[in-house]
């Protein structure tokens, strides 16, 4: 089996392309080497690779600066799904298309399940939704869209890491404790995917995210607890809650981000919480 994967420079691209079974190719295309909102490059690159399957994990994920560039996200996030899902009905393959919690409003009180109305706050949010509109018009029973949310892993721009450096430079944060989410590491999201790239019969909308609940408050006092046994901090940091409302950005982000998994219970992989997994990705760091 061939996979092309697209934004491989990513977080999920990366842990997408190294953790590759034996037995599939997996061909990575990172933002330099593929022009995701070219329809000729596109067209040229699915029809001389030929893949059998194509995860478009590559996106415009800034979220604040998208309010101020809603042209260079709508290019990137909704145009170049719409022509992989064309390029991908023309050469047969299907097509895996990573999503976001942004697509939801945030006022929800129960996880958000996969058919739950959705309602962005922004240019970032609105953008995915209009990509994954245009992968199930265009290929409805060949594409899946996978939504996730709150990906951090040991390498890249995440929260995780910009925690580790501002606790380490300061000894202290300020860290929003009234937007809930689930902290979902990469690897999780490329386990998944990979099951899901195994099961030719399954389309649609799928949710998938660590196990738990926690806040950016939660998250940043987790980082913390289990960074300083491991080297990874010299001392206790100082983590203070604060509201949305004292931390104002251009974009509105959604106050509840919960989303419900279920769907992919069939393929026999239950999620881990997002403490145990934090813990894991900690070391990993500390062990490099």
């Amino acid at each position: 089996m061939r996979v092309l994967v697209t934004g491989a420079g990513g977080q999920i691209g990366r842990a997408l392309v190294s953790s590759a079974p034996p037995e599939v190719e997996a061909l990575g295309l990172a933002r330099r080497d593929f022009d995701l909102t070219d329809e000729s490059a596109v067209e040229r690159c699915v029809r001389e690779h030929a893949p059998d399957v194509i995860v478009n994990a590559g996106a415009y994920t800034a979220v604040d600066r998208a309010e101020s560039e809603p042209e260079q996200a709508a290019a990137v996030n909704a145009r170049g799904p719409r022509l992989l899902a064309a390029a991908a009905r023309a050469c047969g393959s299907r097509l895996i298309h990573l999503s976001t919690d942004f697509v939801f409003d945030g006022r929800a009180s129960r996880p958000y399940h996969p058919d739950s109305p959705t309602g962005p706050l922004g240019v970032y949010g609105r953008t995915k939704l209009e990509g994954e509109q245009a992968v199930l018009t265009l290929l409805p029973a060949r594409s899946v869209i996978l939504r996730t949310a709150w990906v951090y892993a040991a390498e890249g721009r995440n929260f995780l890491l910009t925690m580790l450096r501002l606790m380490r430079a300061n000894g202290a944060v300020r860290v929003v404790s009234d937007q809930v989410g689930t902290p979902t590491a990469a690897r999780s999201v490329a386990e998944v995917l990979w099951r899901i790239i195994a099961r030719e019969d399954l389309t649609g909308v799928h949710h998938w995210t660590a196990a738990g609940v926690a806040s950016w408050y939660d998250f940043a006092v987790a980082i913390a607890e289990e960074a300083l046994p491991l080297g990874l901090l010299a001392s206790e940091p100082s983590v203070a809650p604060i509201r949305t409302e004292d931390y104002p950005t251009p974009a509105r982000r959604p106050a509840y981000s919960v989303l419900d998994g279920s769907s992919l219970g069939p393929l026999g992989l239950a999620p881990i919480h997002w403490r145990r997994a934090l813990r894991s990705v900690l070391e990993e760091i500390a062990n490099a």
